[in-house]
């Protein structure tokens, strides 16, 4: 477990532990849903694979949303590599900015469970499928986070090559 928690980035913290965490907290206040167990390692668990969930929903479904919408613009992938080697500042507000989004994840998120907890109630057999409705999402979501991580990893080597 000390390995685990020696391991954890600022990065893992700040977007997968604290809105995990933060989820966990305001399902249970505001809609009296209790994901948690009672062991501490059990909630840290499930505050980081929760937090990771909606960090995914932050960058595959609200990113995309959020630039379509015009509500942020990224700069160029290769100009931010350059700055990011100029100014360590950029990496931290970056972060900063990752954080943000998956906040505003958490919100999303709770708000669409909100809906379907409304709709479930007035279509009673559609809550027998919620089950298969999270693990087709899960899957779909976590392909496409693959797909976007592998293309940052392929643009930051092509970036890299081509500076030398």
């Amino acid at each position: 477990m000390e390995k685990f928690i020696d391991r954890l980035s600022s990065y893992n913290v700040l977007n997968n532990m604290l809105p995990g965490a933060v989820f966990c907290y305001l399902l249970n206040i505001l809609m009296n849903i209790n994901i948690l167990k009672n062991g501490i390692i059990e909630k840290l668990f499930i505050y980081y694979f929760v937090g990771m969930i909606i960090s995914r929903i932050g960058s595959v479904i609200v990113e995309p949303v959020c630039k379509k919408i015009k509500l942020i613009e990224f700069a160029p992938y290769k100009e931010f590599i350059k700055a990011c080697l100029k100014d360590d500042k950029i990496d931290i507000l970056s972060e900063t900015n990752n954080t943000y989004r998956t906040m505003l994840s958490v919100f999303f998120v709770l708000s669409l469970i909100k809906v379907y907890l409304l709709i479930i109630s007035k279509i009673t057999w559609l809550a027998n499928y919620t089950s298969v409705f999270v693990m087709i999402f899960l899957v779909i979501l976590f392909g496409y986070s693959y797909r976007k991580q592998t293309n940052y990893v392929k643009n930051r080597v092509k970036c890299v090559n081509e500076s030398e």
